[in-house]
């Protein structure tokens, strides 16, 4: 498999991570009225296709470990465990996020579920993984979570009208930030010991999990929405404009190409997962980017609201320079 050790490629790989994790939403909003739970299972599809496609080819060629398909045929049931019980605790955060910012809006879900996934995922690995230096890892995680605190206040300002704060929608972004910074340990987990998998095969049994957990979940949720919408069928499911299905399986693709490159980084010796999760989390500005210069969210927002996004920029992109760097000064 294709392992990179280099510092500029390990840091290729984290950057193209952190576009993918913020740029696959970017389908939802190419399929106007297709719920989200219908949207799912066509999202499911394209990460295990992303999964496959990404294992036979840069997981099925170079020299370091053993190639994709000898990974995946060798593993051990310890390992598989980590690696599927990792893709429950995800598409389990994923589905509570999604609902948490249908309830309470991104001006809650985010700092409070991205910002403590951030905190907890990061500290996690790091405990785990003590790589790169520390004061430049953890402080550039401050400023990338004021950042976050930034965006935050601009999506609330740019609402005309005050809405009050759902205590609902604050307990499922705690419990969703909870999740989705506990993930990645497990990961870690599945990635090291005498029994280790390569992290191309990780990402194949990690969507597998992702598919398992999503057969039960996201049948309920079509029936019982947490954000209090109508119910939806399968039957709106297959009477879906064809486009929408596939915006939709190439939403999982690019976000299964993050979630790949990720743990491909995190294996590298120079960098670990802590620094590798902590810049991919970065991804929700990536997202706010999207937002502000090609959606044009902000167009008709009031000047209370657009002052934020400078300082929204500037405080991420110095954060994510202190935690590139971190592993070069350990």
């Amino acid at each position: 498999m294709y392992q990179p050790e280099a510092y500029a490629a390990a840091l290729f790989f984290m950057i193209v991570s952190m576009v993918c994790w913020g740029s696959w939403a970017n389908t939802m909003k190419l399929t106007p009225g297709f719920a989200f739970p219908l949207f799912y299972w066509d999202y499911l599809i394209g990460i295990v296709l992303g999964a496959l496609l990404w294992g036979f080819t840069l997981g099925s060629f170079g020299s370091a470990g053993l190639p994709f398909l000898a990974d995946v045929k060798g593993a051990h049931s310890e390992q598989i465990l980590y690696a599927l019980a990792a893709g429950i605790v995800f598409n389990v955060a994923n589905l509570l996020l999604v609902a948490a910012i249908e309830i309470a809006g991104l001006a809650v879900a985010f700092p409070i579920g991205i910002g403590l996934a951030l905190v907890v995922g990061a500290l996690m690995n790091y405990l785990i993984s003590p790589k790169g230096n520390p004061f430049l890892l953890f402080g550039g995680i401050a400023l990338v979570l004021l950042a976050i605190v930034f965006d935050a206040m601009a999506y609330k300002k740019r609402e005309l009208e005050k809405q009050s704060v759902s205590a609902r929608g604050i307990k499922i972004s705690i419990v969703c930030g909870i999740l989705m910074g506990s993930f990645y340990p497990l990961i870690v987990k599945a990635t090291t010991g005498k029994a280790a998998l390569g992290p191309y095969a990780v990402a194949l049994f990690f969507c597998i999990g992702a598919v398992l957990c999503a057969l039960p979940l996201n049948f309920y949720f079509m029936r019982k929405p947490l954000t209090g919408a109508a119910s939806v069928t399968m039957k709106q499911f297959f009477a879906t404009n064809s486009a929408f299905h596939l915006w939709a399986v190439l939403g999982g693709l690019i976000w299964c190409t993050g979630t790949t490159f990720n743990f491909v980084a995190s294996h590298a010796q120079l960098i670990g997962p802590a620094i590798s999760y902590a810049l991919g989390q970065g991804a929700t500005m990536i997202s706010a980017i999207w937002g502000v210069f090609i959606w044009k969210e902000f167009a008709k927002a009031p000047a209370a609201s657009r002052r934020f996004i400078p300082l929204m920029f500037a405080f991420f992109l110095i954060g994510l320079a202190a935690i590139a760097v971190a592993p070069l000064y350990h």
